[in-house]
């Protein structure tokens, strides 16, 4: 099997945005915001790996920053694209993220919705511990109670949020979604990034940095990232009261009801 980034394409303006969707996502659920971004926009929505119809030669061999940065070099190349906008969610932030690194003279604007990759989360922190820990997670895909315990567990201790459990139990009621979430931990836990590098580089040109996030949110908390927000020369933050799971609508609807603050 060929590795190969399923893409869609969206509207036909002179100002490229790249779209990259969170965990259990694909890159049909930015249909609702691109309809707020006006006709000057062409989105190109990308379906990450382990979703929609993006897939991996190897697909239980970790993706690599600079393998990422191949693929995506690839698609500029092939669609004669030479200067871009990132959109992302959650989990999508660490494609957006990475395209900053790999691409930082092309990047014009960064628009990150509760981003993932900026902090340490509790579920990749899973996945990169010891090899036993990893086992666990493997085994979870089969019979998930006793990571459920676990969790019960640690919540019982008030060591994680009881919204993190509902989370959790969302993310493995079924078979093929715990396999999502297992090779998701896994396969992108190399997409990491040392702050105050990335913060340089967005801070050279400066690249204007817009994040959007959840007053209520537990899986990406706004505390978690207001250091590398203040790090930023060019940042701003739009707060909704919003969670985590419906974000993307809170954001499009505050945009229906903000034109003047039009992505582009």
């Amino acid at each position: 099997m060929k590795t190969h980034l399923h893409f869609q394409k969206y509207g036909a303006g002179p100002r490229v945005v790249l779209a990259f969707h969170g965990y259990g996502q694909s890159e049909g659920h930015w249909r609702t915001l691109i309809g707020t971004l006006g006709p000057e926009v062409t989105v190109y929505a990308f379906d990450l790996f382990y979703h929609g119809r993006s897939r991996l030669a190897k697909p239980d061999a970790p993706l690599s920053k600079k393998r990422l940065g191949e693929l995506l070099e690839e698609f500029l190349r092939a669609q004669g694209i030479e200067t871009f906008s990132l959109l992302a969610f959650s989990m999508g932030a660490k494609f957006a993220l990475t395209a900053v690194e790999q691409f930082p003279v092309a990047v014009e604007q960064v628009w990150l919705i509760a981003p993932d990759g900026l902090q340490r989360q509790f579920w990749y922190a899973l996945a990169t511990y010891p090899p036993w820990m990893r086992g666990v997670l493997g085994r979870a895909v089969l019979r998930p109670q006793r990571l459920l315990r676990f969790l019960d567990t640690l919540h019982q201790r008030r060591l994680i949020d009881g919204n993190l459990i509902r989370f959790a139990q969302w993310q493995l009621d079924s078979r093929e979604k715990r396999l999502r979430v297992y090779r998701s931990w896994l396969g992108f836990r190399q997409l990491t990034f040392e702050l105050k590098r990335l913060a340089a580089i967005l801070n050279g040109r400066p690249t204007p940095v817009t994040f959007f996030l959840g007053r209520h949110d537990r899986v990406i908390p706004r505390a978690g990232l207001q250091q590398f927000i203040g790090s930023l020369h060019n940042a701003r933050t739009v707060l909704l009261e919003a969670g985590h799971a419906g974000l993307l609508y809170d954001v499009a609807a505050y945009l229906r009801r903000h034109p003047e603050l039009r992505l582009l």
